[in-house]
């Protein structure tokens, strides 16, 4: 176990989804805990310090911008960086993900999981986003 390596959390709602991400994201060196929705999400940033937060909206109970909303007016200088990771694509709610202080929102339907982890580090080193090319969008 890497004593540096960075902790990242994910909340995402499907199984087979939430597995694939941290399988890959492991295999990239980040420790990684998971949630399955956002209550436990929450409960698990109010226990630990996350440096990256990967975070789906649509959850069941509290939704990923409710969860985002209630940590950043808890810990409102936190340093942790947030991706939002979801197929939802409406102007509405990527404005309001970053209004929230989201670094990132990548649809999940544009970017594979390796592309995802690549986006992480790219997050935790400082980097912009890359725009998926026009090949990768279904």
């Amino acid at each position: 176990m890497n004593p540096t390596a960075k902790k990242i959390l994910l909340v995402e709602d499907e199984d087979f989804i939430r597995e694939l991400y941290v399988r890959q994201l492991e295999k990239a060196g980040f420790l990684v805990k998971s949630a399955p929705d956002g209550k436990t999400g929450l409960d698990m940033l109010k226990n630990e310090a996350f440096d990256l937060l990967l975070l789906d909206i649509m959850l069941p109970g509290i939704n990923g911008l409710q969860l985002l909303r209630e940590f950043k007016t808890n810990n409102p200088t936190s340093p942790m960086i947030t991706i939002l990771l979801t197929n939802l694509g409406q102007e509405a709610v990527i404005k309001e993900g970053f209004e929230l202080g989201a670094q990132a929102y990548l649809i999940k339907a544009s970017y594979t999981p390796d592309q995802v982890v690549s986006e992480v580090k790219n997050a935790l080193l400082g980097s912009q986003p890359t725009p998926p090319t026009p090949t990768q969008v279904q």
